[in-house]
């Protein structure tokens, strides 16, 4: 696909079998571009691929699996992106999925896997595929969020704790790089339509209830309605934006 906002440029969305990463891969390819997507298994994401394929005519798309909290693991990504389609310009931290639970019942296991899919994915990935976009004077890094860092949902202390590294570390990376032509946000969603959602609104519907409940709109996010904040900061008409936390919450936290 030549034609778009983003022809000739690479996007790497990791997290992307399903929800709001598939959603992002979509968006990416519907704007031209080559985008590689990543998730744990792979299966679900080489199935998702081809739908993302087969949505956009002539995409060009690529899909890779793997443990992205493992530094060896996204050393293999960057080589698969950049034989591929060259260096990536744009690169979504989406991969995570806490373990919510009160904080008193988690394991060392538990507390462990939040923080590897949350937080250590995103500090490796931007530790991979920052070099180019520096080398290069340009790139986008958005990561995702959440918007229970600000507003202390229940039962979200060690997910706020990874996710709440993610904020952290967006700040301090565009400070450090702030003149490099490279901008690094964060999207940060309330609750969310999607599968995962779904699964708990069958499991826990009060806790579901409440989880919505803190939305003065009254419903969960829609996917596409995430995917558009990253496709807005991934493109030239944000190129003063960086540093920020993007709350896309329905209002459940403000300013």
């Amino acid at each position: 696909m030549s034609n778009g906002a983003f022809a000739g440029q690479v996007a790497v969305v990791t997290g992307a079998a399903h929800g709001i990463g598939l959603a992002i891969a979509h968006a990416f390819t519907a704007e031209g571009a080559k985008v590689v997507m990543t998730d744990l298994h792979e299966e679900p994401i080489a199935r998702a691929a081809v739908e993302v394929r087969g949505k956009n005519e002539g995409a060009e798309v690529v899909s890779f699996f793997g443990d992205l909290s493992e530094e060896s693991v996204v050393a293999e990504l960057l080589a698969i992106t950049e034989s591929s389609f060259g260096s990536a310009t744009i690169l979504v931290n989406n991969a995570g999925g806490g373990v919510i639970k009160p904080f008193l019942e988690h394991t060392p296991e538990t507390l462990r896997a939040t923080i590897d899919r949350n937080l250590w994915t995103v500090i490796w990935c931007c530790r991979a595929f920052l070099p180019s976009m520096l080398k290069a004077g340009y790139g986008r890094i958005i990561n995702m969020g959440a918007d229970s860092v600000r507003n202390g949902l229940l039962q979200h202390a060690a997910y706020n704790g990874a996710k709440g590294g993610v904020h952290g570390l967006t700040t301090g990376l565009a400070r450090e790089f702030a003149t490099s032509g490279v901008t690094i946000n964060t999207v940060a969603p309330c609750a969310v339509r999607t599968a995962a959602l779904e699964r708990v609104q069958q499991i826990d519907p009060p806790f579901a209830k409440h989880v919505i409940d803190v939305i003065p709109m009254g419903r969960p996010g829609e996917v596409d309605e995430v995917a558009a904040a990253v496709v807005f900061l991934a493109g030239k008409n944000a190129s003063f934006i960086t540093g920020q936390v993007l709350s896309v919450n329905g209002g459940s936290t403000m300013l």
